[in-house]
This record gives C-alpha cells, structure tokens and sequence, in this order.
C-alpha cells in the first residue's frame, strides 16, 4: 500500500468521524475554536491509535493472515464499507450533545471501530511510504490517519453548525465507496501476475472520472430542485461531444495505428471490430432493464425493480463502454505503445470526469424529485459510475495480458460509445 492509497484509506475511515462531527455542530449552536480542538483530537487520536492496536493483534497471526492476505483485505475493507453505506441509508440515530469526556469517549470509540478492522490488513497489505522498516511505516500510516481525521473531523463539526445535517449521509457513502475500491484493488491486484497495477499512476487514472461522479452526485445536498430545461441540453451536448471525441479521436483512430501504418490494411479488423462494439452495446441496452430518466422511456425486459434502480442501471449501461476505453489507453501507456500519446491517458480520465459531472447529476436529481431520499439518490449516482474504474482496471490487465488485443478492444470500445450516443440522442 503506496502513499496515494493511504491517502484514500484516511479519508474513507474519517468520512465516519466527519459524519458524526457535523451532529455534533448541529447539537451545539454556539461553538468555539476549543471545542472544534476537542473534536479533532478525540477523533483523530482513536482514529490513529485503533489501526496500530489491530496492527499489533494481526502480527501474532501473520503468519497465517500472509496466506489469504489479499482475500483477508478485500473482505475486511468490504464488509467496513459495506456497513458505512447501509448506515447512512438508514434511520439517523441521535447523537449526544456536549464535548464531556464520557460523551466524546464513547463516540470516538465507535467512529473508530472500522479502522481497527483496518489495522490487521496493514499486516495482509503491508504500508510502504518509507524505504525503512515495516513498523516505522505503519507508525507513519496511523499518524497519516490520525492526522486527516483530526482535521476532518474540526471541518464537520464547523459545516454541522453552519449547513446542517444533508452531508452526513452523502459522507458515510463517499467513504464506504473509497473502502471497498481499496479493497477490491488489493484483490485485483495481486491476481494481476503481469503487476499492471503496482504503477499508482493507473489507480490515480481510474479514480479521476468517479470523483466527476462523486463531484455530480453531491450536487443533491446544494440543489433542492431540477435544472432546468435549457441547463440539460446544454450539459448533455458536452456530455455527447466528450463521447463523440474519446471515440473517434481517443479509440477508432489509435486502433488503426496500432494495427498498422498502413490505413489501408487496418481499416478492414477495425471496421469489424467497431460492429462487434455496436451489437454488444445493442445487446447491453436489450438484456439490462433501464429507463431513460427524463423522458421516462423503459426498456429491456420486464421486471420488478424499482424506478430508481432502472434509471441507474441505465448509467451503468452508458459508462461501460468509457470504463474499457480508459483502461485501454492506460494499458498502452503502461506499455509505453508507440503509436499512442502519452498524455492521452490523463487527457482522457479528465475528459471522462468533466462528462460524468452532469451525469451523475441526472441521476441523483431526478431520482429525490421522484420520491427517493437524499443519501439514497446520491449513492445510487455514485454507483452508476463505478463501471468506469472497475472496468477499466479489467481492462488494463487484460490488455496487459495479451497485448496483441489492444487495438481490437479499442476498435470496441469506440463503436460501443458511438451507439451510446446515438441511443441516448434518440431518447431524449
């Protein structure tokens, strides 16, 4: 675990603190800077101590724990994140008033339970910062931790008492979705022979578009009603114009590159590879249940999930195609192909990130116009763009894997995003 993971690891354990921070400014209308202090440090300290206390537990069993490390990581960092979001989707349970010891001990104890489950994957997913030894850089992760939950922790209590409670729920989810991204990379990653992976660049790559999403979904807690029309259309002719370019620009024309010099000869694999795209997004859009939110257009077979879930499926079915072109390019920057720019790839999970903005926000908006509560509607656009990075991770080790495969899956990528946009223009 490299420093940008455990960056991601602190933020996420602290989303839970930060929750219980802004319930705490909520409770006290008159706060001062001493009790913003009393907050950080309770919090912070715990958040700190409780990973180093599960480290020290997990080594008596390392050797057993070095066996299934990996699985042990993805499960553990599942199940925390898992609990987070089912948590910030239920009923709100109080939160005691004051800043006495006994009130602040009880709850930085509890905020601070995850992060010791957290510890014993420090011995499965060892912390590698510094070129020293293994507990000097597990001691500078609990700090690291400790330090960001504190400073979190200080910002809820100060947003609790100046917006109210809407973030909470938005923040439990952000901070379960970063656990089990974490968790389910440590997985991908070691069953990644090639090592793909260990390059931190990909991982920053494919997180870039979900914080578009994130960015998009969180939109719900500062807007209480829709866009309006002429602000859609607008935002979907970006969003179409991004499409359009990654495709032709991004996939159909490095796929001839990287099949030949020679246009003549690469058009013909490319042609057919671009029709592979369109019938497999065909056969996406007839098999997968979804609806068009805005213009309530239902399709795919009949089914008993709910609104919501459709109109979010429908997302998902639009970023699948943008999660393989992005691990495409990443896979040809890992490799250092030739025929493709190196800044492509950067240019590209920015482009993704801009597009996913107003996306998300199509998603969340409408779904709490429709009745669905707040945190609710914020998960379910936070999880519409969760294809992009998991496949495009996929997509990078395969790609990586088999190198001869990449133009050909470019070729896919491109003809599959081509039809997204046609679909999508049509059911406006």
């Amino acid at each position: 675990m490299g420093l940008f993971e455990l960056l991601l690891l602190a933020v996420g354990l602290a989303m839970d603190a930060f929750a219980v921070s802004i319930c705490k400014g909520l409770s006290a209308p008159k706060l001062t800077k001493k009790e913003y202090l009393l907050c950080g440090i309770w919090f912070g300290a715990f958040q700190g101590i409780m990973p180093f206390i599960g480290y020290l537990a997990g080594s008596g069993f390392e050797r057993y724990i070095s066996l299934i490390a990996p699985w042990l990581a993805f499960i553990l960092l599942s199940l925390i994140g898992g609990n987070m979001i089912k948590e910030a989707l239920s009923p709100e349970e109080e939160v005691k008033p004051g800043f006495d010891i006994k009130t602040m001990f009880l709850m930085a104890v509890a905020t601070s339970i995850d992060a010791l489950a957290v510890g014993i994957t420090f011995v499965a997913v060892p912390v590698s910062i510094l070129s020293t030894g293994k507990l000097t850089n597990v001691l500078l992760a609990v700090a690291v931790i400790g330090i960001i939950t504190f400073v979190i922790s200080m910002a809820g209590v100060r947003i609790g008492s100046l917006f109210g409670s809407r973030f909470r729920s938005g923040s439990e989810i952000m901070g379960g979705t970063i656990l089990i991204f974490i968790g389910l990379r440590s997985l991908i990653t070691h069953l990644d022979s090639s090592n793909t992976l260990g390059d931190s660049e990909v991982i920053f790559g494919m997180l870039i578009p979900l914080a578009g999403t994130l960015t998009g979904s969180a939109v719900i807690y500062a807007r209480k009603e829709m866009l309006s029309k002429k602000i859609r259309t607008v935002l979907y002719v970006i969003s179409y114009c991004i499409m359009f370019l990654i495709a032709v620009w991004g996939m159909l024309r490095h796929a001839m590159e990287g099949l030949s010099n020679d246009n003549t000869h690469g058009i013909l694999p490319v042609a057919i590879c671009f029709i592979a795209g369109l019938l497999f997004q065909f056969l996406l859009d007839k098999t997968v249940p979804h609806t068009h939110v805005y213009s309530d257009v239902t399709e795919g077979p009949r089914t008993a999930l709910s609104a919501g879930v459709r109109v979010m499926l429908k997302e998902i079915i639009h970023h699948i195609p943008e999660g393989i072109a992005l691990g495409a390019v990443y896979a040809a920057h890992f490799m250092k192909a030739q025929w493709i720019s190196t800044s492509l790839a950067i240019i590209m999970a920015i482009a993704l990130a801009i597009q996913n903005i107003p996306e998300a926000i199509n998603v969340s908006l409408p779904l709490r116009d429709k009745g669905t509560g707040t945190g609710k509607a914020f998960f379910m656009g936070i999880v519409s763009g969760v294809p992009i990075p998991l496949l495009g991770i996929i997509t990078v080790v395969i790609a990586t894997l088999f190198p001869i495969a990449l133009p050909y899956i470019m070729a896919v990528a491109g003809g599959a995003l081509i039809y997204t946009i046609v679909e999508e223009i049509i059911h406006r």
